[in-house]
């Protein structure tokens, strides 16, 4: 199955911490009473009530906190889930002894941060989940040259402990995202009073939480996040753990570079990591006439990348500028916000870095900024802290080239939408797009991986993403229908004029998209296999839900 497989549920919305988990929860099932019999300390059901609450309500998005489980595993170390795979393996195999011909349904799912927006993403109605909630070290290395850490940690961990280090690693810019997603594959919002004024600006932003390779502050300098791990320890299908690395199972770590969760369950990421202190970082806040300005200065500024001058090489310390476009429901407003970082922090900390005051976003008319030197804690938790838990999320994402008309026209598709959005009473939506470049250097940059974009591309893209928010389930078909209608208007835009491209970053994909089929036929069959030889079953491929699949099961069938 090629799109998102995923477990289907609706129920009213409600805060997560008046939720009333038990009334809706499935019994327990032969292989949640297998796997408590085997890791009594490490099942939680149900009946288990605070401690299953607290684990539910982890998750970012509202839907997947509705998703219930049978029970959650939370292995305490590598040999536990170990296993715990090698029992679900044991009920998988019997299940596909008795169902013969027929589709069977998921068994369990992975969570490692839990910040994706799609329901049974990384949960599963009545299954297994499994929480990798206790794989959180994060340990450097004695040289710091690099850093061990485990999949359950979230990038606010990494960035405390490599700050007191003076070290970074080519990571996630949510200091709540997982690292598990983030490594393997790849919305934030602000609240803030106008001085003097009772108007709120409400402005969502993206990030890089990575199931596809990831996105980082400092691509320019050292390529994607996944192009940066040096080594996977992995449970297999089988239960055995193993290591992927450059000189073991070479096949299966170029894989890991975007393949997502296709082929066993991470465990630990040893990252190369380097010195750094303190970055320079921030937010430009401006009001919605000055989108077509914002445009034009986001364009020129991915342009001098490519304008084929040496002087106006892009600068490898200027991460690329996010820029953010938002419709607030409530107030009947938009606004406007662009994210700035330099990875090196200026000679004079009260001046912006030379190559953004150069650029035209300096010169920008802004309400205010936040721009400042600071820790990359500080920086990521700017990310975080704007757009809490608790709200229903949805994404969807495209790639064009940098071509002031196809950027015009996705502009042009967010106000359409706006259009439609203002004759529905939709209870709290954020409507945000999301521009941020894809330049070539970037993709070059650090160990090849099957994105298709190692080598692959030869002009500056550009990735457009929405994330929208909301209250209330009644709103979901309507929310994603719009979301999805204003994708392929930019599609078709792009079409036109020529400045389409056929990747998708799969971070910011809605379940409906084919992240893997855009990585090009020679990767996806590649990955395609690799998952039937580490995995000749298709544990991964048919009973783990969420996760963007690689089309074997429609393949084979």
């Amino acid at each position: 199955m090629r799109r998102l497989r995923i477990s289907q549920t609706r129920h009213a919305t409600m805060e997560p911490a008046h939720r009333d988990l038990t009334s809706s929860s499935p019994e327990p099932t032969m292989l949640s009473k297998s796997l408590a019999s085997a890791l009594p300390e490490s099942v939680i059901f149900p009946h288990d009530a605070a401690a299953f609450k607290q684990s539910m309500n982890s998750y970012w998005a509202q839907q997947e906190c509705e998703v219930i489980p049978a029970c959650i595993v939370r292995p305490r170390d590598v040999q536990q889930l170990c296993t715990a795979v090698t029992i679900l393996k044991r009920g998988y195999d019997e299940r596909e002894k008795q169902a013969g011909e027929g589709k069977a349904e998921g068994l369990f799912a992975v969570r490692s941060g839990g910040h994706s927006p799609v329901p049974g993403a990384a949960s599963i109605k009545g299954g297994v989940l499994i929480d990798l909630g206790h794989f959180c070290e994060v340990t450097p290395t004695e040289d710091g040259s690099s850093v061990a850490i485990g999949a359950g940690a979230k990038w606010i961990d990494v960035s405390k402990v490599l700050d007191e280090k003076g070290l970074a690693v080519v990571g996630g810019r949510n200091s709540a995202v997982g690292v598990g997603g983030l490594t393997l594959g790849g919305k934030l919002l602000l609240v803030a009073s106008l001085s003097g004024a009772a108007l709120l600006f409400l402005c969502s932003r993206a990030d890089t939480k990575a199931q596809t390779g990831g996105l980082s502050f400092f691509s320019p300098r050292f390529g994607l996040v996944c192009s940066n791990i040096l080594s996977y320890e992995i449970v297999l299908a089988s239960g055995a753990v193993t290591i992927a690395s450059a000189s073991t199972n070479p096949d299966l770590w170029r894989a890991l570079k975007g393949g997502s969760n296709n082929f066993g369950i991470v465990t630990r990421f040893i990252a190369r990591s380097f010195p750094s202190t303190q970055i320079w970082s921030g937010f430009l806040y401006m009001p919605a006439p000055q989108g077509a300005k914002v445009l034009a200065a986001f364009h020129e500024c991915v342009n001098r990348a490519d304008s084929g001058d040496p002087s106006t090489t892009y600068d490898k310390y200027a991460a690329g500028p996010i820029a953010c476009f938002s419709y607030i429901s409530k107030l009947g407003v938009q606004a406007i916000s662009v994210n700035l970082v330099y990875t090196k922090p200026p000679e004079n900390e009260k001046k912006w870095p030379a190559w953004w005051k150069t650029s035209s976003f300096g010169s920008l008319w802004r309400l205010w900024s936040t721009c400042k030197v600071r820790s990359l804690t500080s920086a990521t938790d700017e990310m975080s802290m704007l757009n809490p838990p608790g709200r229903r999320q949805v994404f969807a994402t495209t790639t064009i080239k940098n071509d002031p008309a196809t950027l015009a026209a996705a502009h042009d598709a967010y106000c359409d939408a706006i259009a439609s959005i203002r004759r529905v009473n939709i209870k709290g939506l954020v409507w945000t797009l999301v521009l941020q470049p894809l330049l070539p250097d970037w993709s070059r940059k650090g160990d090849a991986n099957p994105l298709g974009l190692h080598g692959g591309i030869d002009e500056p893209l550009v990735i457009v993403s929405f994330t929208v928010n909301w209250a209330e389930s009644r709103d979901d078909d309507f929310v994603q229908t719009t979301t999805r209608r204003t994708v392929e208007q930019i599609d078709a835009a792009a079409a036109a004029n020529q400045t389409g491209h056929r990747y998708r970053y799969l971070n910011y994909c809605a379940e409906w998209q084919r992240p893997f089929e855009a990585y090009g036929g020679e990767n996806w069959r590649f990955l395609q296999g690799v998952s039937r030889r580490y995995d000749p079953e298709g544990l991964f491929q048919k009973a783990c839900v969420g996760g963007f699949k690689l089309g074997m099961v429609d393949a084979e069938a």
